[in-house]
């Protein structure tokens, strides 16, 4: 066996791999660079459970980063346990092959009670007074305490909303060095965000210098995994899951529904309106751009697939016929798949009016939300000083007060610039493989289904 190294840097795209990314470059130069050929939808939690199991959703059942659990009549998004995803993972064909291998796993999603040897996830704790207090899960647990005693607690609040920046990114990469150097794992899988924020922030213009800057940040980063999986005569392989395209306007989805009486909400304290899925005809659960549109009574898919056929910046809608060809065709799929054109997203706003709007829309609050919300990424720029708002807010809380850190803007979704979802036109604005072992690379793009197959022939050809 040949010990691995696998980098997941989120977001890179050929056409980002230049002067700005020295480390990156010379990998590509010394072995090989090609595009990656994602599935639908692109996004993080399904393109992840593709890579590490070379199925389809169809198969593994990773049909977006969350969907409707039916039998509980509830969107859940972001769930963590690995017994989600179906399907033999890598490190359990390689394991299957050669007892003696090994696999850290650090920090890719559905990475809670798998099988992997060593493994660390984000996972913060919720105290009963309501605060949230940045940890991270690890297997072992002695593995948690020793990466909290090197590197201190996981910049959870770095990770995402806001405040994000290259401190998440760093912290893996640290951390994974630690577990390479401590427990010499067969293969190590890291995972690293940063690109991702910005990208979304301001979309992918090369132009833009924070754009420029996160490259050199995030090479950065790489360069290090790299040059220490060098010296110890390691593979590399670095992948991204999809590419980030420029965006320009949100298509309101649910408030589509909500207007043909098909979605249904419920009245809390202060007339608040909460999603009533269960009670809904149809809903969509919106992830970035595609939209599972749940139909409960099916004898009304005809209705609801004709309103979103003709609703401005939907590109097509996927029946059971699509789903089968795109390889969605799962129960846990919408009766209806929406996908955007390539300018546009999907939000999961579905109040008619601001005043009414959950006391969640103005948080960073990624469990509540019934769909993704990429506007947590900014602070509301009405707020005219935020860093104090901000630090009052946080201070209350250390104080033992509950209040909201209600700092995101509501509804604003013209802030984002940047989406993914559906497969890009262009293939250098599209994921990417880099390999330093080329032989192992095919002639034209990569599957992201063949993945799986390119990692085991790192390791044991």
């Amino acid at each position: 066996m040949h010990s691995t190294l696998v980098i997941l840097a989120v977001g890179l795209s050929p056409v980002l791999v230049g002067e700005h990314t020295p480390n990156l470059k010379r990998l590509a130069a010394r072995g090989g660079l090609r595009p990656l050929r994602t599935i639908t939808p692109a996004v993080t939690c399904s393109v992840q459970s593709t890579l590490l199991t070379g199925l389809l959703p169809s198969h593994h059942g990773i049909v977006a980063n969350g969907w409707y659990f039916r039998d509980l009549s509830e969107v859940w998004l972001w769930r963590q346990s690995n017994r989600l995803v179906a399907g033999e993972k890598i490190w359990e064909t390689a394991r299957a092959r050669n007892p003696k291998f090994t696999c850290a796993n650090m920090f890719w999603w559905y990475n809670m009670y798998s099988s992997a040897d060593w493994s660390a996830t984000p996972r913060p704790m919720y105290p009963a007074d309501g605060r949230k207090i940045p940890d991270h899960y690890a297997h072992p647990h002695e593995l948690h305490d020793e990466l909290d005693a090197k590197l201190g607690r996981f910049p959870l609040f770095k990770f995402w909303g806001p405040l994000t920046d290259i401190s998440s990114s760093e912290w893996i990469a640290q951390a994974s060095l630690h577990v390479m150097r401590s427990r010499n794992p067969t293969l190590t899988l890291a995972y690293l965000p940063h690109l991702d924020y910005n990208l979304q922030r301001l979309g992918p213009d090369l132009d833009h210098p924070r754009i420029r800057q996160d490259l050199r940040e995030i090479d950065a980063v790489c360069g290090s995994l790299i040059d220490y999986a060098t010296a110890s005569e390691r593979n590399v392989i670095v992948v991204s899951e999809y590419g980030i395209t420029p965006v320009s306007e949100a298509v309101h989805i649910n408030r589509a529904l909500r207007k043909a009486g098909l979605l249904k909400v419920r009245p809390e304290e202060f007339g608040r309106e909460v999603l009533d899925a269960g009670a809904s005809t149809a809903f969509a659960v919106a992830d970035h751009q595609i939209a599972h549109v749940y139909v409960n009574d099916r004898s009304r898919i005809g209705e609801v697939r004709t309103l979103l056929e003709n609703l401005d910046g939907v590109e097509r809608v996927l029946d059971d016929a699509g789903k089968r060809s795109a390889g969605l065709d799962h129960e846990r799929s919408g009766e209806l798949v929406a996908i955007s054109t390539a300018e546009r997203w999907f939000s999961y706003y579905y109040w008619l009016d601001d005043r009414v709007a959950p006391d969640f829309a103005r948080t960073v609050d990624i469990h509540r939300k019934p769909g993704y919300d990429p506007v947590e990424l900014f602070i509301d720029p009405q707020i005219r000083f935020p860093m104090l708002a901000t630090g009052w807010r946080l201070a209350k809380r250390k104080l033992g007060l509950r209040t909201l850190l209600d700092v995101i803007s509501l509804g604003d979704s013209t802030l984002v610039k940047g989406s993914h979802g559906r497969v890009t036109d262009d293939p250098q604005h599209g994921p990417l493989v880099i390999s330093s072992k080329p032989e192992f690379l095919p002639t034209g793009a990569l599957e992201a289904t063949a993945f799986k197959q390119l990692v085991l022939d790192h390791v044991f050809a």
